[in-house]
């Protein structure tokens, strides 16, 4: 049985940056691609960034059109952890930020549906 637990959410200014981690345990997911999504209030999750399980010597990421150039997922496996660096962050970026991973066979790594695994999140807040 696996579990996430997010860090690094918190209150900063619009064009400010904020570094996210997402620490797991009770199992390895270095096979496992892993995920971040977000939620704002009143609004449905959607994906920000996911970076692939090792792949050779390479890992691989997708991000949301919305983030490309500002955020930057990467994983560490000996620690069991992903992070999402993100940079010039908007008010409209406000939400839960949550940590995904266990992603189903065939599934996307651009759909909530598609893991098993998910941290409670937290909470980045951007003032204008």
């Amino acid at each position: 049985q696996g579990q996430l637990v997010e860090s690094g959410g918190g209150l900063v200014q619009a064009g400010g940056s904020l570094t996210l981690s997402c620490a797991a345990s009770g199992r390895t997911f270095s096979t496992s691609a892993m995920g971040w999504f977000r939620q704002a209030p009143g609004k449905e999750r959607e994906f920000v960034a996911a970076i692939t399980e090792r792949r050779g010597v390479s890992y691989y990421s997708q991000y949301a059109d919305s983030v490309k150039g500002r955020f930057t997922v990467s994983r560490d496996d000996a620690k069991n952890t992903v992070y999402l660096q993100m940079n010039s962050l908007k008010p409209e970026e406000t939400a839960v930020y949550y940590c995904s991973a266990g992603l189903k066979p065939g599934a996307s790594v651009a759909s909530p549906a598609g893991y098993v695994y998910w941290g409670r999140g937290t909470q980045v807040t951007v003032s204008s």
